[in-house]
């Protein structure tokens, strides 16, 4: 058979497996919007935080680049529902799939492809990624498509060559934009230049310049807004890994690496780790699998040892997710293990059943006792109840100027759930300074001060109401309010009228 004729014989089966990729996609994706749609859980804390964003769009906030509140913006054209907020989330990781599908049929096969789907699909975070609005789903779905250009520059000639470099430019640069953990793909790209010679070769000059000066572009706006807002992004990125703050060693180090057999699935990240140091110690790593290995160990490397110094959260290494799939496909399939490979996806599709019936029907999370893990999606909006209604009672005694939040998720969820009332019907939503800088969005944008301050409903979580209090010339009666929030778990907050606030002077 010569190559032409096998290559034609090799592509109706490559098309039936993208036609499977596709309809496999569709099918998760129908079934997650539904969810989406029917869920009664309330936006959690960090949720409600990127919709405030999206009301005031600006090329970058006070703890993140600004995609997510474009992409909120977007998605709440037709209204500010929960199920809108979250709209984007499982199309972003429907988007992801298929590059990444595309990505490792070009490395691999279309059989490879489509498991490796699969495994990125139904993986754990995933799972929760789809029903989340966070950062990190529109940073894995833009580092998906840029591994995929990536992967197409290395055989591309000609135009197609430069096409590719301007498409991982641009990718890596809205990657950034989404979440700066981004840099862990730049880095990969790096390290696989200065381990591959072919990947050296498949880099023109042109190609090169093109790719850099695309992502330059993209990143230059928020880059600017950056520098010229005191680098507030930069700064919070240094509190997050609270070196020489926080404590961390070799305890901290494993739960990070124990976290990962959450987040990618126990045999899955099992796969990916043990696959890769057997692979490379025996020197059988094939070209692609160097490529994508290029691009998983900066994030778990990266974050293992920041793990060791100060502590790290599971989804911080998320930029591993899309190429950690393909491998874990490609090896075990390689190492003539389909059937365990089928059978760690139906635990996963399982466990994505269970998590789509919990969110569903939380009466039934409840009923198991387990309704403590929703307790950050319920209760919000009747604390903002509570808030407004003793509002709207004191400003029969006088005008408000202000309703103040000493919390970050008290502040975002208050000004989600009373969208239609602070600033409205009623008095602004503004935020209490516990210090004398700010240390998140609303404290940056609406600040209470002195102006603002005549007289102001504080609302407090408990930390600092004294410490309020002392900022008022007179402070009424503290009343104490408490939400159920499922299980055991309750929520308190004080609140008092104060007038003639005086904020400390930063010295």
């Amino acid at each position: 058979m010569t190559a032409q004729s096998s290559t034609a014989a090799a592509r109706p089966a490559q098309d039936v497996m993208w036609g499977w990729a596709v309809g496999s996609t569709l099918l998760l994706l129908i079934l997650r919007l539904v969810a989406i749609r029917l869920s009664p859980l309330q936006l959690y804390a960090d949720e409600a935080q990127y919709w405030v964003w999206s009301r005031q769009l600006d090329f970058g906030y006070f703890t993140k680049p600004p995609l997510i509140a474009w992409i909120i913006r977007a998605t709440t054209l037709g209204g500010d529902a929960e199920p809108l907020v979250r709209l984007s989330s499982p199309l972003l990781h429907a988007a992801a799939g298929l590059f990444l599908f595309r990505a490792a049929r070009r490395l691999y096969d279309g059989r490879t492809a489509l498991f490796a789907l699969l495994v990125y699909a139904l993986m754990p975070a995933v799972q929760l990624g789809s029903f989340v609005v966070s950062t990190d789903t529109p940073l894995v779905a833009c580092l998906s498509g840029a591994l995929w250009a990536y992967v197409a520059l290395q055989t591309a000639q000609g135009r197609g060559r430069l096409l590719a470099a301007g498409a991982l430019g641009l990718t890596l640069g809205l990657g950034f934009l989404a979440k700066y953990a981004a840099l862990y793909a730049v880095l990969g790209v790096v390290l696989h230049l200065a381990l591959s010679r072919s990947g050296r070769k498949a880099w023109t000059p042109a190609a090169a310049a093109i790719a850099a000066l695309v992502f330059a572009l993209t990143i230059a706006p928020n880059v600017i807004w950056n520098a010229t807002h005191s680098m507030a992004a930069v700064g919070h990125l240094a509190r997050e890994a609270a070196w020489g703050e926080r404590a961390g060693g070799l305890l901290r180090a494993a739960a990070f690496l124990g976290s990962q057999f959450g987040v990618f699935g126990p045999v899955s990240f099992a796969v990916l780790i043990g696959g890769g140091v057997w692979l490379a110690a025996r020197r059988k790593l094939l070209p692609q699998d160097g490529l994508l290995l290029a691009w998983v160990a900066p994030p778990l490397m990266v974050v293992l040892v920041q793990a060791f110094i100060a502590g790290a959260k599971a989804n911080w290494a998320a930029a591993a997710f899309a190429p950690g799939a393909i491998l874990v496909a490609a090896w075990m399939l390689r190492w003539g293990r389909p059937r365990l490979l089928i059978a760690v996806l139906a635990f996963h599709a399982v466990i994505a059943f269970v998590g789509l019936v919990g969110v569903t029907s939380p009466g039934i999370v409840e009923r198991i006792g387990l309704g403590g893990v929703l307790k950050g999606v319920r209760g919000n909006r009747e604390v903002t109840e509570m808030i407004i209604g003793r509002a709207r009672l004191e400003s029969f005694a006088g005008p408000m100027t202000a309703v103040a939040i000493d919390n970050r998720a008290l502040f975002n969820t208050a000004a989600y759930y009373g969208r239609d009332y602070f600033g409205k019907d009623g008095p602004p939503l503004k935020a209490w300074l516990p210090g004398p800088f700010p240390q998140y969005q609303a404290e940056l944008a609406t600040p209470l001060t002195a102006a603002n301050g005549q007289r102001v409903l504080a609302v407090s979580n408990g930390v600092y109401v004294n410490v309020m209090r002392a900022q008022f010339q007179s402070a009424g009666p503290t009343e104490i309010g408490d939400v159920w929030l499922g299980g055991k778990h309750t929520t308190k907050i004080d609140m008092f009228v104060g007038a003639g606030f005086k904020p400390p002077i930063a010295r």
